[in-house]
């Protein structure tokens, strides 16, 4: 399912809500000189094959308290344990991301904590017992950019 076809309307749809997830359906609409029903029927057809999987709103974790992000690289004692390590990962708030890679980790996760403090407690206390052979931690003091896959490539064809 990795080479969908998507059509030229599908691609100018796909632009204009990557640009404003809030467009209104109708200004979608106009601008591909279709019926606001054809864009809704269009949404939901990318939805439906995975194209697009949700709007959300975003919330800035330093805004509510978590100040520290950071990406740890973990290695597991016993590498057959993967999907029982990710389960778990997955009931940490705290974990936003967690990615199977090559090179030197087994798991490679994205965390956020409110302090420096609070992110030992969550190497020590949630993650080591998860039954690391060993983890790296890099804190991250910014992004200095976070965006989507541009759209303009697909829409010009130079996939």
């Amino acid at each position: 399912m990795a080479n969908l076809k998507l059509d030229k309307l599908d691609k100018q749809i796909l632009k204009m809500i990557a640009e404003d997830a809030r467009v209104p359906f109708l200004e979608v609409a106009r601008a591909c000189n279709v019926s606001g029903a054809a864009i809704h029927q269009r949404i939901q057809k990318l939805t439906n094959i995975g194209v697009l999987k949700g709007s959300e709103f975003i919330i800035d974790p330093e805004k509510i308290g978590y100040e520290t992000c950071a990406f740890i690289g973990l290695n597991l004692k016993e590498p057959e344990s993967f999907d029982n390590v990710v389960e778990q990962l997955k009931t940490m708030p705290e974990v936003v991301e967690c990615h199977y890679t090559t090179g030197n980790y087994d798991l490679f996760i994205k965390v956020y904590a409110k302090n420096n403090h609070h992110l030992l407690n969550l190497i020590h206390d949630k993650l080591q017992p998860l039954g690391l052979s060993s983890s790296q931690t890099l804190i991250s003091f910014h992004s200095a950019f976070d965006h989507q896959l541009p759209m303009m490539n697909i829409i010009d064809g130079e996939e």
